[in-house]
């Protein structure tokens, strides 16, 4: 039997809340709840070892900069991820990455002002500054995104949602059906 048809039991689910980071190998899943934030999954589909972020900002900004990495920030968030994938062999050159969210939260509709709009063109730009290719994405419109990460598969799971139509307390109590 081929690796990637291996069935992985004793599976670790995980939530991963704003400014945290995730880095482990096929045995986890990982779930977030995004609005404006943007979530960046890396995926090493040879070694089932992937990594997740869930940031606010996309940068931290001249105010602090001698601060210690704040996964917050999607540039201090990729960076930690690159690092901790590094420790474990982990080439971020050879990982698949997707990104997620850049939602408008409040559907406003100002364009490439809102905080989901500047998130989502900074993961691009940082994923392309490190030489790591896109392979999927579902980012801006309107609303709260669902995101499951199957470490095992390198799927991502992500289902938008209007934020009208639903109460926060019923997002998180649903399953997220999806779309790959």
């Amino acid at each position: 039997m081929s690796s990637a048809n291996v069935h992985v039991t004793g599976m670790r689910e995980l939530t991963l809340n704003p400014g945290e980071y995730f880095v482990g190998d096929r045995t986890h899943r990982v779930h977030t709840l995004l609005g404006s934030c943007v979530s960046i999954t890396l995926w090493h589909p040879r070694a089932r070892i992937g990594a997740m972020c869930h940031y606010m900002l996309a940068r931290r900004g001249a105010n602090d900069p001698g601060a210690p990495l704040n996964a917050r920030y999607g540039e201090d968030a990729l960076t930690l991820m690159i690092e901790a994938l590094a420790k474990l062999g982990v080439a971020p050159a050879k990982c698949q990455a997707k990104i997620f969210g850049g939602g408008d939260m409040f559907n406003m509709q100002q364009g490439d002002s809102t905080v989901g709009r500047k998130n989502g063109d900074a993961a691009h730009e940082l994923l392309r500054d490190r030489g790591i290719t896109v392979t999927a994405e579902s980012i801006f419109g309107v609303g709260h995104r669902n995101i499951i990460f199957d470490v095992n598969t390198g799927d991502v799971w992500s289902r938008q949602i209007d934020p009208s139509s639903v109460t926060l307390a019923s997002l998180q109590e649903q399953p997220c059906p999806i779309s790959r």
